[in-house]
């Protein structure tokens, strides 16, 4: 193995795939260890895994209607109805009156709530410190790589999920 972690004697066209292969199986393991945290956050926070996906989402996307929230979570009405009911008791959000229509409800995070949340993720946990020890190894054009691989494979997890949703 050299010094960039390539298995010395393979085609470049070997070294491609078994490359590609780590890398989809490290963000198998990234989506497994980070729906951990997930998972542990919410135990801190006392909120249910699909409520913090929401909370997570009107706290950067927001306030929301919960019409487009559903569509960015794939939450059935229902379902989503029952996760604004407990994130509002437990006062995590407030719904409003839309400011843009005054017929429909946005939904937002009640003051200083959120950084809760953040704390626990950022803090606590201590990921705000690891990550930044990850990335201060990087150089700057390396972190724009990163930064664009992420994006697109954002991009394309919500496609991916789209597709297997179907027509709403």
């Amino acid at each position: 193995m050299n010094s960039d972690g390539a298995v010395t004697g393979r085609s470049p066209g070997q070294e491609r795939r078994r490359l590609t292969r780590v890398i989809k199986d490290s963000l198998r393991d990234v989506g497994a260890q980070l729906s951990r945290l997930n998972h542990e956050v919410g135990g801190r926070a006392k909120i249910r895994a699909s409520d913090l996906e929401c909370l997570g989402y009107i706290d950067r996307e927001g306030p929301l209607s919960p019409t487009s929230l559903g569509r960015l979570t794939g939450q059935h009405p229902a379902t989503l109805t029952g996760i604004l009911d407990r994130l509002e008791r437990d006062g995590w959000i407030v719904r409003e009156r839309d400011p843009g229509d005054r017929r429909g409800v946005v939904v937002r995070v009640e003051r200083g709530r959120g950084a809760e949340i953040l704390r626990l993720y950022l803090v606590d946990s201590g990921m705000n410190t690891a990550l930044d020890e990850i990335l201060s190894s990087y150089a700057e054009p390396e972190l724009g790589v990163i930064a664009d691989f992420l994006h697109r494979t954002a991009a394309a997890g919500q496609a991916a999920a789209a597709r297997l949703a179907g027509p709403r």
